[in-house]
C-alpha cells in the first residue's frame, strides 16, 4: 500500500511564522490598479494589448478627481486584433451592482492584499462588418414572419385570423393592370358629387324646423312670424275678446288649449302691465291652437269632424294646421300625421314659444304640458340652434326675471345662428 500524503501543509507555502495575514493595499486609491473584464462568447488572443482609458465627464473637478478611487471612476477597456475589436460594454457595468476585490499573496511574507477592481464586460466588433450596414427590415417582411410564428405556435383563434387576413389581402400586382380604369371610373362618379356648401344647403332644407334665416344679426330675424303664420291665418286670430276679459280665468277660457302651465304663465305675463301687447296675445292663441291640434293628432283623418271638436281653432289657421302637418297615403283621401310632421309641429311651437319669451324659453314646464320629457324637449329646441344654458344677471335683468331664475337653464336662441352637429359613428 503506497503511504498516505500527508495533509500537513509544507512550510514553505507559509511566512517564518507559519501565519497568513490579509490587508487592504496601501497604495494610493486613484492610482491605476486591475481591472476584471469578461468575454462573453469568443476569448481573445492571450498576448492581445488591452489598454484602460478614464471617460471624461461633465462632473470632473481636479480635487475630486485625485480623491475618487480607481475602481469608483468611469473607465473604458479596449483593445483590438486583425480582425476584431474589443471594447467596454457600459450597460453590463452600470448594471453590476456588485464591488469586486483582487487578492495579491505573498509566499514569503504570507501576506494577501486586497485591491478594489471595476469590471467590463467586453463586447466585440468584426471590422470588416464595421461599415455594412444592416438591411431594414419591412413591414410586409415583419408581417410575414409574425404570421408564420402565429401559424406555427398561434392559439386557434390566432391562426384562424391569420388565415382570415391572407384570404382578404389584395393582390397589388393583379390590380395594376386595372388601376387607369378604377381611377378614371373614380373621376368621373366624383364629378356630379356636391361641394361642401352644396351639401349644408340640402341638409338645412331637409332639417324639421320653420324656414330660417341663416345670416341674421339678430334673434328677431331668425325665425320670422310670416315664415310659421302665414298672413291669411293671422289676420283670422282675433284677440278683442281676451282684450275685454276682466280676469285670466276668463281669458283661458276664449283659447283653444286652457290646460297648459306656460300659456296660463305667459298670458298672466301679459296683462300684468298697463297694455298688453297684441303681437304676444295673437302668438298665444297661435300656440294654444297648436297644443290642440298636437293632442288631436291621432285623429285627423275626418276633418270635417276634426274641424267641429276644435271649434275656437279659425277655420283658416286649422286649414292650414292640416296642410303642413297632415299626409295622406296615395290614392286615399285620409289624412294623418307622421313621425316627422309631428316633430315638425313641435319645432313650429316652439319657435313660437321663443318669441314669446324673447329667446330664452324654460323648457321644463313646456316639457310638463306635453307631457314629455325634458331631455327630448331640449333637443327639439338644440335642432332650432338654441343653447340649454344659464342666463345671466343682465340677461334676466333685460326680460324682466326675478333673480332666482339666474339658477334655471333655459333654451337660449343666439345668433350667428349653429345647427348642432351630427354625430360621428362608432367604428365597430
Amino acid at each position: 500500500m503506497a503511504p498516505l500524503a500527508s495533509k500537513k501543509r509544507k512550510r514553505d507555502d507559509e511566512g517564518e511564522d507559519g501565519r497568513i495575514s490579509f490587508k487592504i493595499s496601501a497604495l494610493p486609491e486613484n492610482l491605476l490598479g486591475p481591472v476584471l473584464v469578461g468575454f462573453p462568447g469568443v476569448q481573445p488572443p492571450a498576448n492581445t494589448p488591452f489598454r484602460c482609458y478614464r471617460l471624461k465627464t461633465t462632473e470632473d473637478d481636479p480635487v475630486t478627481k485625485v480623491e475618487k478611487e480607481f475602481a469608483a471612476q468611469p473607465t473604458f477597456v479596449v483593445a483590438e486584433t486583425d480582425d476584431v475589436e474589443f471594447f467596454s460594454n457600459s450597460e453590463a457595468v452600470s448594471g453590476t451592482g456588485c464591488t469586486y476585490l483582487v487578492a495579491v499573496h505573498d509566499k514569503r511574507t504570507g501576506k494577501t492584499i486586497f485591491r478594489p477592481a471595476p469590471l467590463h464586460i467586453l463586447t466585440r466588433q468584426v471590422k470588416r462588418l464595421k461599415s455594412v450596414q444592416p438591411t431594414p427590415v419591412a413591414v410586409a417582411q415583419r408581417t410575414e414572419a409574425r404570421n408564420a410564428l402565429g401559424a406555427t405556435f398561434g392559439t386557434k383563434k390566432a391562426q384562424a385570423a391569420i388565415r382570415a387576413q391572407e384570404r382578404n389581402k389584395i393582390d397589388i400586382d393583379a390590380m395594376k393592370s386595372v388601376t387607369g380604369k378604377l381611377q378614371s371610373t373614380i373621376e368621373g362618379n366624383t364629378t356630379n358629387l356636391p361641394t361642401q356648401e352644396q351639401a349644408k344647403a340640402t341638409a338645412d332644407d331637409s332639417r324639421l324646423i320653420p324656414p330660417f334665416n341663416a345670416d341674421a344679426e339678430r334673434p328677431d330675424d331668425v325665425y320670422p312670424i310670416t315664415n310659421i303664420i302665414t298672413e291669411a291665418e293671422w289676420s283670422s286670430i282675433s284677440i278683442s275678446a281676451m282684450l275685454k276679459a276682466e280676469n285670466d280665468r276668463d281669458r283661458m277660457a276664449l283659447l283653444p288649449y286652457n290646460r297648459s302651465a306656460w300659456i296660463k304663465q305667459k298670458v298672466r305675463e301679459a296683462f300684468a302691465g298697463r297694455k298688453p301687447s297684441k303681437t304676444t296675445l295673437k302668438l298665444l292663441f297661435a300656440i294654444s291652437a297648436m297644443f290642440t291640434f298636437y293632442n288631436a293628432r291621432r285623429n285627423v283623418s275626418d276633418k270635417e269632424k276634426l274641424k267641429e271638436r276644435l271649434g275656437r281653432i279659425p277655420v283658416i289657421l286649422l286649414d292650414g294646421l292640416l296642410t303642413k302637418f297632415t299626409d295622406s297615403a296615395r290614392g286615399s283621401t285620409k289624412a294623418h300625421v307622421t313621425q316627422e310632421l309631428e316633430t315638425n309641429l313641435l319645432t313650429h311651437m316652439f319657435a313660437l314659444c321663443l318669441r314669446v319669451d324673447e329667446w330664452a324659453t324654460d323648457t321644463t314646464i313646456l316639457a310638463g304640458d306635453l307631457s314629455m320629457p325634458v331631455a327630448k324637449v331640449n333637443q327639439l329646441f338644440k335642432s332650432l340652434g338654441c343653447k340649454i344654458e344659464k342666463l345671466t344677471k343682465k340677461e334676466l335683468d333685460r326680460r324682466r326675471l326675478p333673480e332666482s331664475e339666474v339658477n334655471t337653464k333655459k333654451a337660449h336662441l343666439k345668433v350667428p345662428l349653429e345647427f348642432p352637429k351630427a354625430r360621428a359613428k362608432r367604428r365597430n
